[in-house]
Order: structure tokens, then C-alpha cells, then sequence
């Protein structure tokens, strides 16, 4: 067995999984990567791709140490199959396995179950960087421009880690949907990505920050029900891919927070103490804070769509199957078997929302929104600090998890922000005091200017705390001649 915590950099793909020794699957990822490359050229950064970035490339699959930081030509990014180290004598920690050793061979009976769980974790990944592709020309500085390539290339990199679990473990299937993966683009009308939120549009900067906030959250919580899994090959992965998982929010919370310091540091310096005297704080050029409120509102919501049904078959045969766990299986103190308990799911029933009992096994969905919800509030407790230190009367909060739902047990009713359920009309009458308008959207745009000289920032959006990698404030991440 190769050394897990040592990656081969000579071959094409950097691995820690012995490609060379496994002559198969090093045949079918390299007829594959090809493909890659084309997809990532047209369908990766626009007008980016002959510039040095300053990027981080994995070189280890430790804690300490595990990057390094240079300049790097995207397209010459060195993606690859990167595992977290194998843990001896790890056993299947939840479902009717429970205790067996893990599995290092697909289970035949969970066949078809599990190439479904890893090709749709691998459709949201190129499917962000495809709604990500056009933000490089509007870059508020070369700073943020680095944060959104690395975001880009990671997940190009979470691409990676799917498609060796179905090429290596899945045979011609799974190759025909590493074929597949490539072949579907975000928000094509006839070859759509599989899940709907990697359908919207990502037009702005803002909408970018909400994004990685919210969104990448929920790959967070995803990654982390699956790093449980007692298929032991994708525990592996997902472990990995958690490492760098953690950069993409820290872009989102991050940015958030710099466009709130900016937006109060601005009201401050016009004598401005109310929030809501919107014209006013606009016409400093900067993002007032209902409209991001409202924004945080959209993009809450589409997020809570990708958990699926509070109520779901699927959840609960991937949880008994030994597949998909919950998050952080191994630090609750339960059977985890859940073969006779039960959790409280949020219902309408006779006009009102309810909690009622269901057999936990069928809540799997919710647990895990549940514990996402938690894991957001945590971020916007941070940045209503900020506000609170800065006298500013005003708190971000989250919308009732009813608001805004296309998919789940709210999707045939409309509610606002408190949850309190609204008729059609009165849904049309209030929808844009709690979701961003089309005024409030071209604003944003207005502001899209990009910044592009080392050190400056667009006026919208305050400068960081730190460097990346420790770097002085007008370093040039990315070198803007080839």
C-alpha cells in the first residue's frame, strides 16, 4: 500500500493514492484530464488564464505544513488525488454496519446508492466555478481577484477527488459520468447542473461573499456527514477536502464583514446613525445594510433547498447503509442506528408550522439543516459584533427556514421573514422589503468596478486584516501581464 501522507508530484496527477502502481485508473484520469483542461479553459475564470496567480497548492495531507504558496498559471494548477491518511482498524461508525470494519470496495448492494451520493457531491463543483467565472473582471481588488481563483481552483480540485471515486471504483459507469460531469453547465437550459442553487446566477461581488458564506457551508456540512462514511475511500477524501473547504467560508465571512466595516466606517464619517436612510448611505458608494440583509435573506434560502426534504427515504437508506452519516457522527452520544428514536421536524399543517416527532432515520435531511443553521448564526454573530462595536443599530439575522423554499415542506406556501405564512397577494405586495429587488440589484452592479493596483480597494469594501501567506499590503497577487 503507498505511503498516504506522501504525494507523488513527478506524474501528470499529484496523488497520494499509488496512481503509478494502479495503471488502470492512472489510464482512464489521464484520458479524462484532457477534458479537464478544456472545460476549465472555457469554462473557468474568463480573461484570467495567462496570468501568475499567488496560489496555495496542497503538498502534504497533515495538519501542519499541508501548502505551499507561489505563483502559478491556472491552467498549469497542479490538481490532484489527494486523501486524508488512512486511520487502522477504522470500523463503520453508524447504521445497520455498525462495528464491522470499513469498507475499502464498493459494498455491491449500495452500488448504485453510493455513484449517486459522490456524482451529485461532484456536480456542485465545477458548477460553482461556473457561476463564478465572469467575477474577475469586476474584482474590487487583486487580493480579492487571488481569493476567488483559489476558491476556483479548489474546487476544480474537489472535481478531482469525485471522479477518482467513480473511475477507480465504478468501472465504465463511472467514467461515463466523469464524462458527464463536464458535459453539464451551470444554468443551461438544456444541460443543467443537478442541483438548483448551482443553477443561479452569481452576478456580483456581493452575491460571491453570500455565497461562500452560505453556500460552501452547506458543502461543509455535506463533506462533513460524508468524511463518515463506512465506504473508507471517501471518508478519506471528504476529510481532505473539509481542509480546504475552510478557506472558501473564510472568503465569504471575511468578505461580509469588510463591505460591513466600509459601509458603517462611511455612514460614520457623513454623520449618518440610521440604517435605513438607504439613498443617502448609497450616494457614498457604499452597500447599505438592509440590502445586504436582503441579499443574506436570498441566498439563506436557496442553500436550505440543497438539504432536500426534511422528510426523506433516501437520507435515511444512505444513513442505514453505512454511506452518509450526520455531522460530526462521532462526537454525538446516541446509538447511531436510530432504529426507534425520533427528532422534531418543522411541518404546516392547517395553515400554521408546527414541530412534530418523526422516526429520526427519516429526519436525516433536517438534522442536518438543523445543525447548519446553528453553524451560519455562529458567522452573523460575529458580524453583528462589528455592528454592535460600531454603534450602528442594526443586526443581521437569518429568515425563518419556511421563508423563500422551492423545495421541502415549505414549497407550496409563501411566508416572511418571521415565518408567519402569507396569502399570494400579500407575498407579491411585501417579496422585495425582504428579497433584493431589481433596483437594489442594478446598484450593486454600479458599484462593480474593478480595482487593480496592488494595495487599493474599491471603495465599497474595506481592506483585510492580513495578507495571505503573511504577505505586506500592496503585494501583487495576481500579475496582470503574462
Amino acid at each position: 500500500m503507498p505511503d498516504s501522507t506522501v504525494i507523488d508530484y513527478d506524474g501528470l496527477i499529484p496523488n497520494n493514492v499509488g496512481l503509478n502502481e494502479d495503471l488502470r485508473v492512472r489510464k482512464a484520469l489521464e484520458t479524462w484530464h484532457p477534458g479537464y483542461i478544456d472545460w476549465w479553459k472555457s469554462m473557468g475564470p474568463e480573461g484570467f488564464q495567462d496570468f501568475p496567480v499567488f496560489l496555495r497548492t496542497a503538498i502534504g495531507v497533515g495538519s501542519d505544513g499541508w501548502a505551499k504558496y507561489g505563483f502559478v498559471k491556472m491552467p498549469d494548477y497542479r490538481w490532484g488525488i489527494l486523501l486524508a491518511p488512512a486511520v487502522e482498524g477504522r470500523t463503520i461508525p453508524f447504521g445497520a454496519h455498525k462495528g464491522e470494519p470499513a469498507w475499502q470496495e464498493v459494498p455491491g448492494e449500495y452500488r448504485a446508492m453510493l455513484r449517486r451520493l459522490l456524482v451529485i457531491q461532484g456536480d456542485t463543483e465545477p458548477a460553482s466555478v461556473e457561476q463564478q467565472r465572469h467575477l474577475g473582471s469586476t474584482a474590487p481588488s487583486l487580493y480579492d481577484m487571488r481569493n476567488l481563483f483559489q476558491v476556483n481552483v479548489e474546487e476544480g480540485r474537489h472535481l478531482w477527488a469525485m471522479v477518482y471515486l467513480l473511475q477507480k471504483y465504478f468501472g465504465r459507469d463511472g467514467r461515463e459520468e466523469a464524462d458527464d460531469l463536464l458535459r453539464r453547465r451551470s444554468g443551461h437550459q438544456d444541460t443543467p447542473r443537478m442541483l438548483g442553487a448551482f443553477n443561479e446566477n452569481t452576478p456580483d461581488w456581493l452575491s460571491f461573499f453570500m455565497f461562500t458564506f452560505f453556500t460552501d457551508r452547506d458543502g461543509k456540512m455535506q463533506l462533513g456527514a460524508l468524511a463518515q462514511s463506512g465506504f473508507d475511500p471517501l471518508s478519506r477524501t471528504c476529510r481532505f477536502m473539509l481542509t480546504e473547504e475552510a478557506h472558501h467560508m473564510f472568503v465569504g465571512e471575511s468578505g461580509i464583514t469588510r463591505v460591513i466595516q466600509r459601509t458603517v466606517e462611511a455612514m460614520k464619517a457623513a454623520g449618518i446613525d440610521d440604517p435605513y436612510e438607504i439613498e443617502r448611505i448609497r450616494a457614498l458608494g457604499v452597500i447599505d445594510l438592509p440590502t445586504l440583509q436582503k441579499k443574506a435573506n436570498l441566498h439563506f434560502s436557496l442553500t436550505l433547498d440543497l438539504f432536500g426534504n426534511e422528510i426523506s427515504t433516501n437520507a435515511a437508506n444512505a444513513f442505514n447503509s453505512g454511506l452518509k452519516g450526520r455531522y460530526r457522527e462521532d462526537k454525538i452520544e446516541d446509538d447511531h442506528q436510530l432504529t426507534s428514536s425520533f427528532y422534531p421536524v418543522l411541518r404546516q399543517r392547517d395553515g400554521a408550522i408546527i414541530n412534530e416527532d418523526v422516526p429520526e432515520l427519516s429526519a436525516l435531511n433536517m438534522r442536518l439543516r438543523d445543525d447548519y443553521v446553528v453553524d451560519a448564526n455562529d458567522g452573523l454573530t460575529r458580524w453583528n459584533r462589528l455592528l454592535k462595536t460600531s454603534g450602528v443599530n442594526f443586526q443581521i439575522t437569518l429568515p425563518h427556514v419556511a421563508f423563500n423554499r422551492r423545495i421541502g415542506e415549505f414549497n407550496a406556501i409563501h411566508t416572511d421573514t418571521q415565518g408567519n405564512i402569507l396569502t399570494n397577494e400579500a407575498w407579491e405586495a411585501t417579496k422585495e422589503t425582504m428579497l433584493p429587488s431589481t433596483a437594489d440589484n442594478e446598484f450593486i452592479i454600479s458599484l462593480m468596478q474593478p480595482v487593480r493596483e496592488p494595495g487599493q480597494y474599491a471603495g465599497w469594501i474595506a481592506p483585510p486584516r492580513y495578507g495571505i501567506d503573511n504577505m505586506p499590503g500592496d503585494f501583487e497577487y495576481v500579475r496582470m501581464t503574462s
